[in-house]
């Protein structure tokens, strides 16, 4: 691996802490108060949030940092890897969905800032692919082999 590819492996281990992090905070407070959801996403129908959505949102939020940590601490793991990446394209279809099919959440900037880091991330991991090396035999195999 050439040392650009190292390096930009690094800046989105780095990317990917820094997001998971941040969703963990979203996670907190979808669980301390459901009215967060409604003032900052689902501002098209906040009649519609309510505790259960927002546990529902907050568990699925948090699940999604532990993929995306996860994957920030073995980058290398290919499975891992393509996990992650459809963390983010479900992401950025479910909010797009809600902005332009259902219309509970208009292109706020509460809505636009989870889709810009979907989008980004989507774009970073699709780069990364070259990055991460092919998988070789794993340990199980070779002891196999070997007897």
């Amino acid at each position: 691996m050439s040392q650009n590819m190292g390096r930009f492996l690094n800046l989105l281990r780095t990317w990917l802490v820094m997001v998971s992090v941040i969703a963990m905070g979203n996670s907190v407070q979808s669980f301390r108060d459901h009215s967060f959801l409604s003032e900052k996403l689902y501002t098209g129908t906040p009649d519609f949030v309510n505790g259960l959505q927002a546990r529902t949102f907050g568990i699925w939020t948090l699940l999604s940092s532990i993929i995306r940590c996860a994957c920030a601490m073995d980058i290398q793991n290919r499975t891992l890897y393509h996990i992650t990446l459809w963390t983010f394209v479900l992401a950025l279809g479910h909010f797009l969905s809600e902005a332009f099919i259902y219309k509970t959440a208009p292109l706020t900037i509460g809505v636009m800032a989870p889709l810009i880091v979907a989008g980004s991330s989507i774009v970073g991991m699709l780069i990364g692919f070259q990055c991460i090396s092919e998988p070789t035999e794993g340990n199980a195999a070779k002891k196999i082999k070997r007897n």
